[in-house]
């Protein structure tokens, strides 16, 4: 598995769209993607909206029973989500939703995962949020019991936080499914990464990039596992029209702290942008959004055949 190009959908707000049409307007934007060269389609996993794209109240799908749906209106891209939030499910339990959903792709799921950050869901789903060392504790106790799982093992595992009693995962279509850690910590996430993943997608400031890579490669060493064998994607959010006048109007539509952010302007001039600024610093694939207007025929095939050209 390697994500090359990944089309994230995060936002579900989409004006002058009814609520019984709302999913259909997800589907075409996944179609799109993949007739335009994504190799990845990704959900996030949440049950409000997030800061920086929206408010709570906005529109929010949960991400598995979506993802299943788009694993029958979709034929080639991977599916996924960026990432799921670890504290929600128990581990068992992911482990066999994931897998349901590589059975219904038919073979095309991956598992994204990382710790869990977004206190407020927590608090209203009244789910336990605990603290940041909790947190970590908890993913690393659950990726043991999933790896296992997703290459077809009965792990019994008794943890701090979680429990597995010769735990069954069938049916399974695949010897296992490729695991992708999404974050930026140095000393938890990139060590967990190093220990299970098949694949790494880094968030955070893109000047910081090049010195994430190195810290990711330096992870990779010291448990002596080829850096080369963990590939690596770079999250960005994406502005793009035909023209820069209108891209920017598109800009005002995001809140600020997200405006400071993006990558904005024409085909050529954010692939310019992206090239330098992410590809050029070690990163080996991209996945992206267009959150102010993913949901309009035609946006993303035109981000998707601009920036596949990067990573062909």
């Amino acid at each position: 598995m390697t994500i090359r190009l990944g089309y994230q959908i995060p936002n579900f707000t989409y004006p002058g769209v009814p609520v019984e049409e709302l999913f259909d307007t997800v589907i075409a934007q996944a179609r799109e993607a993949e007739g335009a060269g994504v190799d990845t389609v990704l959900l996030m996993d949440h049950f409000y909206q997030l800061p920086g794209i929206g408010t709570p109240d906005n529109p929010m799908l949960e991400a598995y029973t979506a993802l299943g749906a788009l694993a029958t209106a979709t034929t080639k891209a991977q599916l996924g989500t960026l990432v799921t939030g670890n504290t929600y499910r128990h581990p068992a339990v992911l482990a066999k939703t994931v897998t349901t959903l590589d059975v219904a792709s038919k073979g095309r799921a991956i598992l994204g995962i990382g710790a869990g950050w977004y206190e407020l869901e927590h608090d209203d789903f009244g789910i336990e949020f605990g603290s940041f060392t909790d947190r970590f504790e908890k993913l690393e106790e659950s990726l043991t019991i999933i790896t296992g799982m997703l290459k077809g093992e009965q792990p019994t595992f008794e943890g701090k936080w979680y429990t597995s009693r010769n735990a069954m995962n069938n049916p399974r279509i695949r010897p296992t499914i490729p695991i992708m850690l999404g974050g930026s910590g140095e000393q938890k996430t990139f060590r967990l990464a190093a220990r299970f993943a098949d694949h790494m997608n880094i968030i955070c400031a893109r000047e910081d990039i090049a010195r994430k890579i190195a810290v990711l490669k330096q992870r990779c060493e010291e448990i002596d596992r080829d850096p080369a064998t963990l590939p690596t994607t770079w999250h960005a959010t994406v502005v793009m029209a035909e023209s820069e006048g209108e891209a920017k109007e598109l800009l005002l539509r995001l809140p600020e702290a997200r405006q400071a952010v993006a990558f904005v302007g024409t085909p050529d001039q954010v692939t310019e942008q992206i090239q330098r600024d992410v590809l050029d610093q070690g990163v080996d694939g991209l996945t992206f959004n267009l959150i102010p207007n993913g949901y309009v025929p035609g946006a993303v095939t035109m981000a998707g055949e601009a920036l596949k050209r990067l990573v062909a």
